[in-house]
């Protein structure tokens, strides 16, 4: 349904370094870059605007597709390699579907950031 999302970072470099190595393994990169602020996507195509705010943001959910369940476990491990704080780690969570497969990690200004694999 969304063709893309953008928000504030209270420290856009740091978070443009916790987006771009979290979310590697998942073949999102900066696609485009400005005074506006940087776009990540998959190639070609951003998706998620990121933009300096000095108003400190409001945490959301971001939940990233992955096409494997392998993906999930590299998401997590990037993005805690990446200064992420654990928010549940890679696994099944049957209370959503039999084979919702996630990971979710606190990321930069309070974000939950997860990946998440819909496949058996």
């Amino acid at each position: 349904m969304f063709d893309h999302i953008g928000f504030g970072a209270s420290d856009l470099p740091a978070s443009k370094s916790f987006f771009v190595q979290a979310l590697a393994p998942l073949g999102v990169g900066v696609v485009m870059e400005g005074d506006y602020g940087v776009g990540l996507g998959l190639p070609g195509k951003p998706s998620l605007w990121l933009h300096q705010d000095d108003l400190p943001p409001t945490p959301l959910h971001l939940a990233f597709t992955a096409s494997s369940r392998a993906l999930v476990d590299a998401f997590y491990q990037a993005a805690l390699a990446a200064g992420g704080q654990d928010n549940g780690p890679p696994g099944l969570r049957p209370h959503y579907h039999a084979n919702y497969y996630a990971a979710f990690v606190i990321g930069p200004d309070g974000h939950n950031v997860e990946a998440v694999c819909h496949l058996p």
